[in-house]
C-alpha cells in the first residue's frame, strides 16, 4: 500500500522540487499540494495524508501553526521543512523530529523520507504526534540566544511569537517598526501586530543596529522603512514610513539616528 504524501510550501519551485524527488520513490502517492498553512489543515482532514511534508515559514499561518489547529487530532508523520533558523532546529532535534533545511540535497531528503517510511510502518505516529505537540508547548516567545552587545556577534533573523495558541516566525527584516507595551513589545509586520514578551532595552540590543534604531524611549524603527523626516517642535522630528505611519524622533535620540543614517539633521 502505497504512502500518500501531501506537500506544504508557499513557494512554488519549493513544491515542485519535493514532487520531483518523491516522483521517483514507488512506495509515495502525492495526493495534493497546498500553498498556505489555512488550506493545509483542510486537506490534512479531507485527504487523510500518512506524510507531510511542511514547510515552517508561511504567511498567515506558519507550519506549527497548521500542527496547532490539528492539535486533538491523528497527526500524520510530519517532515518540517525549513530555512536557517537554529531555534527551531534545536526543537527539532531536541524532540527528535526530522526536518530538512533549505537548500537540501538529494541524500540528505531521501534519509529524512527513509526515516518517515519507517515511522509510518512500525505504527508510530502516536509516539512522533506526542512529540510533536511537546516541542510546541516548549516554544518560547523569542529565541533563546544569549544576550548580544550592539555592533558585535551575530544579530536575530527570526523571532518566534506565540499568539492564540499558534506560534508564528517573524522575519527581523520584516518589522517595520517596534514601540512599547508594558512588559511586552508590539511588532509592527506590515498589517500584523505580535505582542512579544521582551523589553525594548532586550530586544534592542539583539537586532542589528545598522537597519533598528531607537528614536524614542518607547520606539525602534527599521530604516528601510523611513520615507521622510519632517521638522516639529523644540527639536523633535517626525518620521514618517513607507506606509505613512508617523513616529516622533525625540531630541534625545537624534544623535544615534544620525550616526547611522550618516547624515546631520
Amino acid at each position: 500500500m502505497k504512502i500518500r504524501t501531501l506537500i506544504v510550501d508557499d513557494e512554488p519551485l519549493a513544491r515542485q522540487r519535493v514532487r520531483a524527488l518523491l516522483e521517483a520513490d514507488p512506495d509515495i502517492d502525492v495526493v495534493g499540494e497546498c500553498g498556505d498553512g489555512g488550506h493545509a489543515a483542510t486537506e490534512v482532514r479531507r485527504l487523510k495524508p500518512d506524510l507531510v511534508f511542511l514547510d515552517v515559514q508561511m504567511p498567515v499561518l506558519d507550519g506549527f501553526g497548521v500542527v496547532q489547529e490539528l492539535q486533538g487530532e491523528t497527526l500524520p508523520v510530519v517532515i518540517f521543512v525549513t530555512a536557517h533558523d537554529r531555534f527551531a532546529l534545536r526543537a527539532f532535534e531536541v524532540h527528535a523530529l526530522d526536518y530538512l533545511l533549505k537548500p537540501f540535497d538529494r541524500e540528505r531528503f531521501a534519509s529524512a523520507l527513509s526515516h518517515a517510511k519507517a515511522q509510518i510502518r512500525n505504527g508510530q505516529n502516536a509516539d512522533l504526534e506526542k512529540r510533536v505537540l511537546a516541542m510546541l508547548q516548549g516554544l518560547g516567545p523569542v529565541t533563546p540566544e544569549p544576550s548580544l552587545p550592539q555592533g558585535r556577534g551575530e544579530k536575530l533573523e527570526r523571532l518566534v511569537v506565540k499568539s492564540a495558541g499558534r506560534v508564528y516566525f517573524v522575519r527581523v527584516t520584516d518589522i517595520d517598526w517596534v514601540e512599547a507595551a508594558g512588559n511586552y513589545v508590539r511588532l509592527h509586520v506590515g498589517k500584523q501586530d505580535h505582542l512579544l514578551r521582551e523589553s525594548m532595552a532586550g530586544l534592542e540590543s539583539k537586532l542589528d543596529p545598522k537597519r533598528f534604531v531607537r528614536i524614542h524611549r518607547s520606539v525602534i524603527v527599521n530604516i528601510e522603512r523611513i520615507r521622510e523626516l519632517q521638522p516639529a517642535f523644540h527639536g523633535d522630528y517626525a518620521v514618517v514610513l513607507q506606509d505613512g505611519t508617523e513616529l516622533t524622533l525625540s531630541r534625545s535620540h537624534r544623535e544615534k539616528l544620525q550616526e547611522t543614517l550618516g547624515h546631520s539633521l
